[in-house]
């Protein structure tokens, strides 16, 4: 998975970190509200933890506010404030759970996941959005920065995959196997031709290109 640390002291997000990389997942970190806030809204997570009191922009404040631009990414507040009321405010804010500070840290891999699961298992997803690209599944709609992006359908279902995996390494195999359904390599170049006219029509006449090409790797769709 990946996961939004928004934790305002450092040695402790670090080393929630380094425990979640060691149970598989990858952490991006924000010291405070604002900055995870705005690394919310550019990126796509899984989960995000959140701490209940932080400077600039408080955890209650933080989620209230993704909640209303329509984020639904799971949400587990840390805090010490652990009182009935405190837990209730928390939840009522938006989030989805609540992990009373200090913890243990296999309680915490344990409700992350289960939030994770709980999402895939949950709702049908209707709207995916990277940066300023946003894709609605329902309509089969794609804008960036409020221009429409007219896609042919592989071409949807390219970006759908690129956008669900934003921030990753997607490699030619996964492409083959999630979006052309092959189980083996034709060895065409069917691939590098779909990437080629997608990034000309989401990238071309943008200042900041989102569609990368990592060498040896495969393509990446990043904000």
């Amino acid at each position: 998975m990946k996961i939004l640390i928004v934790e305002d002291d450092q040695p402790a997000a670090e080393v929630m970190a380094r425990g979640l990389l060691d149970a598989g997942h990858t952490s991006t970190l924000c010291p405070d509200g604002l900055a995870g806030l705005e690394a919310a809204r550019k990126g796509s997570f899984d989960v995000m933890i959140v701490d209940r009191m932080m400077p600039c922009l408080d955890g209650v404040g933080l989620v209230e506010t993704l909640r209303r631009d329509g984020d639904e990414t799971p949400v587990l507040f840390l805090s010490a404030l652990g009182e009935i009321d405190d837990r209730v405010a928390g939840l009522r804010a938006g989030a989805d759970d609540y992990l009373v500070k200090p913890y243990a840290f296999a309680e915490l891999i344990a409700r992350v996941e289960a939030l994770s699961r709980r999402r895939e298992t949950g709702s049908v997803l209707t709207y995916l959005r990277v940066g300023d690209l946003e894709m609605d599944l329902i309509g089969r709609k794609v804008q960036r920065a409020g221009r429409e992006i007219d896609l042919q359908p592989r071409e949807f279902q390219l970006l759908e995959f690129l956008m669900r995996h934003a921030g990753q390494a997607v490699t030619r195999t996964m492409l083959l196997e999630k979006v052309w359904e092959y189980h083996f390599d034709p060895q065409t170049n069917v691939i590098d031709v779909h990437i080629s006219r997608l990034r000309s029509k989401i990238d071309k006449g943008f200042e900041h290109p989102m569609l990368e090409t990592i060498r040896g790797a495969g393509y990446r769709l990043d904000a």
